[in-house]
C-alpha cells in the first residue's frame, strides 16, 4: 500500500483516518503465487463473492536474492517491471479482517500480471495507469505518486528474511485505481463492483495492457453442515 491517496481513500470508507504508522513503514501482506494469471486470461469471482474488484499496480520483479536489504541500493536487485493486478473480493476482506489478521481469502483468487517486463531504465518514472469496465474509463493516476519507493519496499520487505529471483513486489493500488475508492467518491450506482461477462481493461505507459474477462463464482462448499 504505498500510494497515499489509495490508503487515505480506502481508510475513509471504513470511517477511519490513516494509522500515522502508514507514514513510518511500508504495509505489505504476502499472498499466493499460485493464484497468478496472465496478462488476458479469463479471472473468475471467488466463491461467496458479491464485490468483486481490480486494483490497479505495478509490480517489481526481483532479479537476484537479498536480504536487510539498504533502500539506497535495493533496486539493484531488480530484473525490471510488470502492470499488475490484485483483484479482491472487498466483502470477504472486510468479513476475515475483523478478525485482525489478513487478507487471506479477499485476496488470494488471482494476481494478473505482463504482458511483458521493462527493465528498470525502461520503465517511465510518471508511467500513466488507466483502468477502464466495459469501455468506461474508471481509473487513472501516475506512477510517480507513489509515496514509499520501490527502494523502501524490497528495504522493508527483506528485512529479516529474503527476496528470491521471481519474487513479485507490488506497489500497491495506485490513487482511483480501483472500484472501492471511486464506488466511496460517486457511488455504487455510477461504479457498480464487478460482475460476470465484465470486461476490465489496465494500462500502463510502457507496460502494455491487461485485458480480463470477468467470469462467475463456482458455490461455496460450507466448512461444516450448520456454518453457512
Amino acid at each position: 500500500m504505498a500510494f497515499e491517496e489509495h490508503v487515505v481513500t480506502s481508510f475513509a470508507t471504513i470511517g477511519a483516518e490513516v494509522d500515522p504508522l502508514w507514514y513510518r513503514q511500508p504495509v505489505f501482506y504476502f499472498t499466493n503465487p499460485a493464484a497468478l494469471r496472465g496478462a488476458y486470461d479469463s479471472v473468475q469471482i471467488p466463491p461467496g463473492s458479491t464485490a468483486f474488484d481490480y486494483e490497479l499496480e505495478v509490480a517489481a520483479v526481483i532479479g537476484r536474492a537479498g536480504a536487510d536489504l539498504d533502500p539506497a541500493t535495493a533496486t539493484e536487485h531488480i530484473a525490471g517491471y510488470l502492470l499488475f493486478c490484485d483483484w479482491s473480493a472487498r466483502d470477504l476482506q472486510s468479513q476475515e479482517m475483523r478478525l485482525n489478521l489478513g487478507p487471506a481469502k479477499g485476496k488470494d483468487s488471482a494476481h494478473s500480471c505482463g504482458p511483458w517486463m521493462l527493465t528498470p531504465d525502461e520503465l517511465p518514472t510518471a508511467a500513466v495507469m488507466t483502468a477502464s469496465v466495459n469501455g468506461q474509463p474508471y481509473s487513472s493516476g501516475h506512477l510517480d505518486a507513489l509515496y514509499w519507493s520501490f527502494g523502501e519496499m524490497l528495504a522493508y520487505a527483506s528485512r529479516g528474511t529474503e527476496v528470491l529471483p521471481g519474487d513479485l513486489i507490488g506497489s500497491g493500488t495506485v490513487g482511483t485505481g480501483c472500484i472501492l475508492e471511486l464506488s466511496r467518491t460517486h457511488g455504487t450506482d455510477t461504479y457498480p463492483w464487478l460482475r460476470p461477462g465484465d470486461e476490465v481493461r489496465l494500462e500502463a505507459t510502457g507496460l502494455g495492457t491487461i485485458e480480463a474477462h470477468i467470469e462467475p463464482p463456482v458455490p461455496v462448499v460450507p466448512l461444516r453442515k450448520d456454518t453457512p
